[in-house]
């Protein structure tokens, strides 16, 4: 009879071991279901979670809030738009969405073709979009670079001597970048490149 007794605590042990187990189970299997969802809901494609563009207006509100927050340690509790600050001046013309540049790092040299001549440029870029844009660019820096100096290697010497030149240049690097980021990340998004220095020797 005693060893009777003694079973009957030893099954509800093992029972208790086996539904902590199942519902551990069910709870990790419930948190990765979550947290798929929830990556999958935050890093859709383009057109539904990707770059965003920034119209200029809110731009202006972005700035003003921030110069709101960082001047208001002066004591004399004056808010952003009561005379302390210069508001931006508003036109009628001009782009309708905001401006994002970026200066890239270094320097791109080539030679030019067919001659004896080479090419160093610096490059800017602009882009309609976020920062994720500029960030897509900064994280495939190299095959950027790479895109970059393959189109300035087919450059000749009529293109950099004359402004007609030198904007076919800019169309064909803005098209060798968005095609760099297209292929990478699914997604373009540069307007403009920009020459911030340009010197044939």
């Amino acid at each position: 009879m005693s060893d009777k007794k003694e079973d009957a605590p030893k099954k509800k042990g093992k029972m208790g071991k086996i539904i902590m187990i199942a519902v551990g189970a069910l709870v990790l299997a419930g948190g990765g279901v979550g947290a798929g969802l929830y990556a999958a809901k935050s890093t859709g494609g383009p057109a539904e979670h990707g770059p965003k563009l920034v119209p200029k207006d809110e731009q202006k509100r972005a700035s003003a809030a921030a110069g709101a927050e960082g001047g208001g340690h002066g004591g004399g509790g004056e808010s952003a738009g009561s005379g302390g600050g210069h508001e931006p001046p508003s036109g009628s013309g001009g782009d309708k969405y905001a401006s994002n540049y970026y200066a890239m790092d270094k320097d791109f040299t080539a030679n030019l073709q067919n001659s004896v001549h080479f090419l160093q440029i610096g490059v800017a870029v602009s882009t309609p979009y976020d920062d994720s844009v500029i960030g897509n660019l900064k994280t495939n820096d190299i095959a950027v670079r790479s895109a970059i100096l393959m189109a300035l290697g087919d450059t000749t010497e009529d293109e950099v001597f004359t402004a007609d030149g030198k904007k076919q240049l800019q169309r064909r690097l803005v098209k060798a970048i968005n095609d760099t980021l297209q292929q990478k990340e699914g997604f373009g998004g540069i307007s403009n490149v920009y020459f911030t220095s340009f010197v044939v020797q």
